[in-house]
């Protein structure tokens, strides 16, 4: 069956579409001159049109210009989700460089790596990462480091309370390599001209995960970033009535590409959040009305625990998406009740991506659910189930590698080819494969179902188990907040299940409420899949976007050996 045969399911979505063979920037300056008076972001309370976009553009472009940025080379914006970070990765784009992103919160150490690998010859920061950024400057290409506020860009009552709070805490940044860049006074009289390339000029590089011990560079060019834009607004249906709440951040491809890239493509508006606490996503929920929810499973659990949002009216969504991390049914499921009863007419759905492909590449479509399914490729991406290591398609129904091809998938890694040769190979049908690491299935229809990482797969008892099933069931019993399963070493199964579980309630943790949960999960699944010990938390570790960190799970088990 063919790759789309969905479509009898959902036939508004069209097969392909038309990509421009250019930069990122000349697509945005066409949404620029499109809607010009209509808010293109929204940052604590302070909006900026299109047209006042396009402005504050020019004038980034004019002043890294001056400075002596040029096509081809790399600025790092190691910012949060701020005006000044979306603002200065479209003007790296307009002069034909690369904007490679970081984590603010990133140590000395993987800032050292970040910014040698990338080559930056720039970098743009907040004041208040200066210092571990000034710590390593000789040990890096940098050349000039610009160095801004978070509140340059704040109301004015919010920009006076926040300089008073910071008022000890100012810094006085090395004028020999450093400069003060301020929004409000930077100035282009005569913007520069955009730069001429085409869709595989790269554009921007972002960091794995680091599922191999070092973060590799995900290079991303222009034309990946620009499609899997417009194929988010494409699935979406997105236009300048919407509004996307940008809570994931700009340093991951998941907040950088759907919630601001897509939005700013489409016209609409993106609400940009520089820091997650859910009592202000619930408020900004409550006051701004957003019509799309977009985060991981992490951002909505913590909602249905905040009190500002369980008395929300939101009849205004038009769609709630979860992604990057395993959704578990039992969460979908209070969520949905919730949406429901607070007069809302949409579900939560299961999207799918990864950096290596921009972001996410699938997920189901707004009016169709299917439990389980992680959807249905968007326009132009081809998804297939191989048996892993080999180019042989599987059949439907059974696990295999879920492998990726079209105009999303990145140009390589950075300064690795041995890698990228590993990720990039070309099949039989001449075609470039992304070769994902994530084992799932697809069904008679078309819909894709993932399992788990192929890295984080465990054999015990010679069958394999997959922490993600397991975890969702665990997720099932009324108890439980969160959990994550990982293999330990036993010389009888090679590796017994553990899991490390979060209750709603961290008083209830015992011998007997742990024989309670275990004898739960054995009514699901099968005996080699069931944990045989449990270790209550009353934390469990997340990733910096909100992701159960199972890799530190891994390392806390190992250390007590």
């Amino acid at each position: 069956m063919e790759n789309k045969d969905w479509l009898k399911f959902y036939g508004k979505i069209p097969h392909s579409i038309q990509y421009p063979d250019g930069s990122l920037y000349a697509v945005l300056k066409k949404s620029i001159e499109e809607h010009k008076k209509d808010i293109a972001y929204d940052f604590l309370g302070k909006t900026a049109t299109y047209e006042e976009l396009g402005q504050q553009i020019d004038a980034y472009a004019c002043t890294f210009y001056n400075l002596g940025l040029r096509s081809g080379d790399t600025m790092s914006i190691i910012m949060p989700t701020s005006p000044q970070g979306i603002i200065a990765f479209y003007a790296v784009n307009k002069l034909g460089a690369v904007a490679s992103f970081i984590h603010p919160l990133s140590t000395e150490t993987e800032l050292e790596h970040y910014l040698t690998l990338s080559k930056s010859r720039f970098a743009l920061t907040l004041d208040i990462f200066y210092e571990k950024i000034a710590n390593i400057k000789d040990k890096v290409p940098m050349e000039r480091l610009l160095v801004t506020k978070i509140s340059e860009c704040m109301p004015a009552v919010k920009k006076i309370g926040y300089s008073i709070i910071t008022m000890k805490n100012r810094i006085r940044p090395d004028k020999s390599w450093a400069l003060w860049l301020n929004t409000q006074d930077v100035f282009c009289d005569k913007p520069i001209e955009d730069t001429s390339v085409n869709k595989d000029t790269l554009a921007v590089v972002l960091y794995s995960g680091g599922t191999t011990g070092v973060p590799k560079g995900v290079m991303l060019t222009n034309g990946n970033i620009v499609s899997e834009g417009m194929q988010v607004a494409v699935w979406g249906n997105l236009n300048h009535s919407d509004i996307i709440l940008a809570i994931l951040p700009i340093f991951h491809g998941f907040g950088l590409s759907v919630c601001v890239n897509a939005a700013l493509v489409a016209g609409a508006r993106t609400i940009l959040v520089p820091k997650f606490t859910v009592k202000d996503v619930a408020g900004l929920i409550k006051k701004k009305h957003p019509t799309f929810l977009i985060g991981v499973p992490t951002l909505y659990r913590a909602l249905l625990n905040e009190k500002k949002f369980l008395t929300s009216d939101l009849s205004f969504l038009k769609a709630i998406f979860s992604g990057a991390d395993t959704l578990p049914r039992s969460l979908k499921e209070e969520f949905d009740t919730v949406v429901k009863a607070n007069h809302g007419n949409t579900m939560m759905l299961e999207g799918y991506g990864l950096t290596e492909a921009v972001t996410a590449i699938m997920a189901m479509p707004m009016d169709h659910y299917r439990e389980g399914s992680i959807g249905v490729p968007f326009p132009d991406m081809d998804a297939r189930i191989f048996d892993q290591g080999t180019t042989k398609e599987m059949p439907h129904g059974e696990i295999g590698e879920i492998c990726l091809e079209g105009p999303a998938v990145m140009k390589g890694y950075m300064n690795n080819e041995a890698e990228t040769n590993a990720t990039l190979k070309v099949h039989d049908d001449g075609k470039t494969w992304l070769h994902t690491g994530d084992l799932g299935y697809r069904d008679a229809d078309g819909f894709f179902y993932f399992k788990q990482r192929l890295k984080r797969m465990i054999k015990s008892s010679a069958m394999n188990v997959y922490p993600s099933e397991v975890e969702n069931v665990i997720c099932k019993h009324e108890d439980v907040k969160l959990a994550c399963v990982i293999g330990v070493e036993d010389e009888n199964q090679i590796n017994r299940i553990k899991a490390f579980v979060e209750l709603h309630d961290h008083g209830a943790a015992s011998q007997e409420k742990e024989e309670e949960i275990i004898a739960f999960v054995r009514t699901q699944l099968i005996k080699w899949s069931c944990p045989r010990e449990i270790e209550f938390m009353d934390k469990l570790p997340l990733t910096r976007i909100g992701k159960v960190d199972y890799r530190k799970l891994e390392e806390l088990e190992h250390e007590r050996k």
